[in-house]
């Protein structure tokens, strides 16, 4: 039974694709171990959630190495982000769709550096209402996706450690990110938005580190077998 618990047993840096939840990744790498084993049940899980329209770095454990997922959690994230300026979406990404149209073409490149600026250090954010945050037993987002959209949502205290704009193409903005375990980048795009006074929301996401783990040692899922 040991040398199948140490066979099961895994930490894997997956690739997630666009359009996946974290739970799919899962549910799929799980699979792929009860068949590939001959088991009924395998604990599998996922150190940190992306969104579904986020892709990158997912950290997987399996086996015994799920009691390692807590660790992994607390870990700083790095991210690689494309904002959308002049409009808003209720879910603060692509999921759903834009409207409140502003103009955002007389802001300066100086203007949005400034801003940028602003949101490095120690603050308070808001999570947004379409996210896996528990309320009343419920997952928020299928709350949302009802849409009900009338919650009072605490502030969660976060840090954004490093806020580096990389290119700057209206309305798109593509920054990197740096910041600490429970940090919404949906939040901090919608956040700047509002400060710009045009509105704006999160057009892409690839999480490229947690921790000193990185993007470019991980699994593609179509591969995931031979990992496994």
């Amino acid at each position: 039974m040991n040398s199948i618990n140490d066979k099961i047993s895994k930490t894997l840096l997956v690739n997630k694709p666009l359009d996946w939840t974290s739970f799919d990744v899962v549910k799929k790498i799980r699979v792929l171990i009860k068949k590939k084993y001959d088991l009924k049940k395998i604990k599998v899980g996922h150190a940190g959630t992306l969104d579904p329209r986020a892709s990158g770095l997912l950290i997987i454990c399996t086996g015994s190495n799920t009691k390692q997922m807590k660790m992994f959690e607390s870990l700083d994230k790095k991210y690689i982000a494309t904002m959308k300026m002049g409009v808003v979406t209720d879910s603060f990404d692509s999921e759903t769709e834009e409207y409140n149209k502003k103009p955002y073409q007389h802001l300066s490149k100086e203007d949005i550096h400034s801003t940028f600026s602003k949101f490095l250090g120690l603050q308070d954010q808001k999570p947004p209402i379409f996210s896996a945050i528990k309320v009343e037993g419920e997952r928020l987002y299928k709350k949302a996706r009802r849409g009900e959209l009338n919650f009072k949502l605490q502030t969660r205290r976060i840090i954004i450690k490093h806020l580096n704009i990389l290119d700057i193409n209206p309305p798109f903005i593509q920054f990197e990110v740096e910041c600490s375990k429970g940090t919404y980048i949906r939040s901090l795009v919608h956040d700047i938005g509002q400060k710009l006074l045009c509105g704006g929301y999160l057009y892409g996401l690839k999480r490229v580190a947690i921790g000193h783990y990185k993007l470019e040692n991980s699994i593609e899922l179509d591969s995931i077998i031979q990992y496994i």
